[in-house]
């Protein structure tokens, strides 16, 4: 018996073909409850990240014990199951669990004090079975064992049997009346299978026996009302981040290979959001072996998402869809008018009464999944698709299979939705979508359509389903991509970039990519996702020149090929370390125009200091560096000064200091001081002095008998400073003290033309800004005080309007308060204007054109 549950045999095995189970079976996530319709939909919606955390904050089920123990544990009341439904969507892994289940009470590696006897039931061999048979007969087609012998055990000790019932959706006959069943009572009694088994499931016969019986969510409810009591209800809800990695290192057992595989994978946050479905992480790692195998570049990827969904598709369609009342087509098409109806509709549940408006027989399609929840004293059930991924993938699906008047009505009106009065005006007769903008919701959609459009796809496609892709959708796309690139729309640029990725055209990838003489992809972090479409667009086009990019030190591997050709560069990094340092270096090379590095969230030691000043040497030009460290030390001092005086290339130099350190746990009293001067005159930068000075200021509290000692030797060194033209200042509230120091400033440094003050800080991570107030004793004092009508004075923050019982230093929250606005004061000589903002919050550095060369040095603690 252990030797026949040994052994699997994959979709794709040739005959004689098999894998051990051991190399394939990863333990899936399961819970022990249905789920409320918030979390479904909220499940549905969530992808990257934020799935993984819904996944593994919902499994119930403890992985340290067996599948079984888990199953038929104790529940908080006391009682313990009779029957368990095992629930899971189609390739989740319901058949494969309950073979490890077999096998592992068939080696001996399950505890065996409640079960003696296992017995493994198929229900798709059931459906082959003709003519009266007894449950002891049933019981015998997939065991080792004769009826006789079954029999015998149940008689003997029914109560330590397990009877593990594997597919009950796939029985072909109806449990939709019963009535003229006949009744049994023995084992050994003949009546039809459908009657045998529902005396087994009823428990008229064998009461004392225990049933775990696995199902799609399309039967659940016919099974709940079958099954004796009492029973649980246990769902696989497949496979976590974890589980994914566990996969793809049984699956190659090659740890390079393995490694190579899954950091792909991870890389995409929709293909890591469909391996949760374990037959997905089946076809991705089949795909990426072959792949391998071929010797192709693990930096082109998979091909594309597309492809990867259009092979889950057709696994299931080929292996899960016995006895279909409808062909492929008619189904697919079905499937994607309600896909269809739900992205016009935002919706990702469907009630069961308008199923039939589109699918006939949902109950029967393995790519929904049915659902029953609770509302008030009834029952309701609704339908859904595996992930919304999935939902629009059909859409896009049911849209190729449109003529070609269809296909560009329907894309239009999502294309020119926000436009609809002045749709004469923008339509282009010919390519209609070309002057559109897509909804916001549509984006997928339009993704899986260039996935569609890729030669290797649709001629799949068409091979095993009979479904054409018309070249008419490709042109209508390349032209709207054409456009977006010729326009330069950089709020379309990240989506584009996954466009072209999913068409994976060599030449047409270059001949959009033509259109960006520059990439600016720095205003927000690009996820991995993005990352890997930036890597394979610029794969194509090798000879580009100018990126300006934000991502994560993680990503530096990955993108070093690219940044390492790129003669121009603006690179923000986030969450910088010592142990980014070396990927940092392989990445920037020598002789580069580096217009700016941003080195974010970081804290270096000296000697990652020094070995990124040292790369920036190498540079033909550096326009600006913003690094930090741990600790302000003779060397840390020694190794900037150095740097800002005699070896960097840059005009005007920019110092900028940070304070924000997890180690201190006084709130920092002065945030940042930014400085701005010629570079000829940075030898009157003391820099060691300085930096010194700022720490001790954020080593003490305002409280502190020194505080204000220590702020005014700080501020003291400034006027010092030849040619100082502008100062920014980040205090956490503007006191009538810090305004008499601002005053202080503008008398003492005659060449100061601009003086910034920014009330707030950092949190605690470095990253959030926390706005403070302008207290109005300060801003009083700075209006009546006299002041050089040559330098500008901006001041920032809060400002309660009350006129009494005014907000203080210690209020909470003073941004959600309807007496607080936020404004920007400006002085100029007597003059004064008041501009209240209802925007984000302005940076610290907003007072400075953009493109000036600088020299940013924050976060010095």
């Amino acid at each position: 018996m252990q030797q026949e549950y040994e052994y699997v045999t994959e979709y794709n095995s040739l005959p004689g073909g098999y894998v051990l189970l051991s190399e394939r079976y990863t333990q899936p996530l399961i819970i022990m409850r249905h789920r409320e319709k918030s979390e479904r939909e909220e499940e549905m919606c969530s992808v990257g990240g934020g799935f993984q955390q819904l996944l593994i904050s919902k499994n119930n089920a403890d992985k340290d014990s067996s599948i079984l123990d888990a199953l038929f544990s104790v529940d908080n009341k006391g009682i313990s199951p009779c029957s368990v439904i095992l629930q899971g969507n189609s390739g989740n892994g319901k058949s494969f669990t309950a073979q490890k289940i077999m096998l592992d009470w068939a080696s001996g590696n399950l505890h065996r004090e409640k079960f003696d006897c296992l017995i493994h039931l198929k229900c798709k061999d059931l459906n082959h079975i003709s003519g009266e048979q007894s449950l002891a007969e049933l019981l015998s087609h997939n065991s080792n064992l004769t009826s006789d012998q079954i029999s015998q055990i149940l008689q003997k000790s029914a109560e330590k049997v397990l009877i593990l019932i594997d597919g009950f959706d796939e029985l072909r006959f109806s449990y939709s009346d019963t009535s003229n069943m006949p009744k049994l009572s023995h084992v050994c009694e003949k009546a039809p299978p459908e009657a045998s088994l529902k005396a087994l499931l009823r428990g008229h016969i064998l009461s004392e026996s225990f049933l775990l019986v696995t199902t799609r969510s399309t039967a659940t409810k016919t099974l709940g009302g079958l099954l004796k009591n009492p029973q649980r209800f246990t769902e696989i809800i497949g496979f976590s981040e974890k589980e994914v990695e566990e996969y793809f290192q049984r699956f190659f057992q090659n740890e390079e290979l393995f490694r190579k595989a899954f950091e792909c994978v991870k890389a995409n946050e929709t293909l890591i959001t469909a391996c949760s479905i374990p037959v997905i992480c089946w076809i991705i790692c089949t795909v990426m072996r072959e792949r391998f195998s071929d010797g192709a570049d693990v930096t082109s990827g998979l091909e594309t998402t597309t492809s990867i969904y259009v092979d889950f598709v057709s696994t299931l369609l080929e292996h899960h869809c016995q006895g279909l009342s409808q062909s492929v087509p008619i189904l697919l098409r079905s499937l994607g008018q309600l896909a269809e109806r739900g992205m016009l509709e935002q919706q990702v549940l469907f009630e069961e009464k308008s199923m039939h408006e589109t699918v006939s027989n949902p109950a029967g399609s393995p790519f929904l999944c049915k659902f029953l929840f609770k509302r008030r004293s009834r029952q309701e059930t609704m339908f859904s698709f595996m992930h919304l991924s999935f939902q629009e993938f059909f859409t896009a699906l049911y849209f190729i299979s449109l003529a070609e008047r269809d296909f560009l009505d329907k894309l239009t009106e999502r294309f020119h939705s926000q436009t609809q009065s002045y749709l004469a005006l923008y339509l282009d007769e010919k390519f209609p979508l070309k002057y559109g903008c897509p909804e916001p919701h549509f984006l997928p959609v339009i993704q899986f359509l260039c996935g569609l459009s890729h030669k290797e796809v649709s001629s799949s496609l068409e091979e095993t389903h009979n479904l054409s892709v018309p070249s008419f959708v490709q042109a209508q796309l390349e032209e709207w991509i054409l456009h977006v690139s010729a326009s330069r729309d950089y709020n379309f640029l990240p989506f584009i970039l996954h466009c072209l990725y999913e068409l994976h055209e060599k030449e047409f990838v270059q001949k959009a990519m033509e259109a960006w003489q520059e990439l600016d992809m720095s205003w927000d972090p690009l996820s991995r996702t993005d990352c890997w479409a930036l890597l394979y667009c610029l794969d194509c086009c090798p000879h580009f020149r100018n990126l300006k990019l934000n991502f994560a030190a993680e990503e530096l591997k990955m993108l070093q090929p690219v940044l390492c050709r790129t003669p121009e560069l603006e690179l923000t990094v986030q969450n910088f370390s010592d142990t980014d340092v070396a990927d940092l270096l392989a990445a920037l090379g020598e002789g580069k125009r580096l217009r700016e590095l941003r080195l974010n969230s970081s804290c270096l030691s000296d000697e990652s200091v020094q070995q990124v000043l040292n790369a920036l040497h190498k540079q033909n030009n550096v326009g600006g560096l913003q690094i930090a460290v741990k600790s302000i030390s003779a060397d840390t001092a020694h190794v900037i000064t150095d740097f800002l005086q005699t070896k960097a290339k840059w005009e005007e130099i920019r110092l900028n200091v940070v304070k924000w350190c997890s180690d201190l746990q006084n709130e920092p009293s002065l945030s940042e001081i930014l400085l701005k001067c010629p570079h000829s005159k940075a030898s009157s930068i003391n820099v060691k002095s300085f930096l010194q000075a700022f720490h001790s200021v954020n080593c003490i509290t305002e409280e502190s008998a020194d505080f204000n000692r220590q702020v005014d030797a700080l501020l003291s060194q400034l006027p010092s400073v030849s040619g100082l033209s502008a100062i920014n200042l980040s205090v956490p509230v503007l006191t009538e003290t810090w305004a008499s120091r601002i005053l202080f400033l503008v008398e003492s440094c005659p060449r100061l033309a601009v003086i910034s003050f920014d009330a707030g800080s950092k949190g605690s991570d470095g990253a959030e800004w926390l706005p403070g107030l302008l207290m109005e004793e300060g801003i009083k004092l700075l209006q009546e005080s006299a002041k050089r009508p040559e330098c500008i004075m901006n001041i920032r923050g809060f400002r309660c309007s009350k006129s009494s019982d005014r907000c203080t230093r210690h209020t909470k929250q003073i941004e959600e308060l309807s007496c607080n606005q936020r404004v920007t004061i400006e002085f100029c000589g007597d003059k004064c204007t008041e501009d209240i903002k209802f925007l984000q919050y302005r940076t610290r550095h907003s007072c400075f054109l953009p493109g000036e060369n600088k020299v940013a040095l924050p976060n010095l603690c």
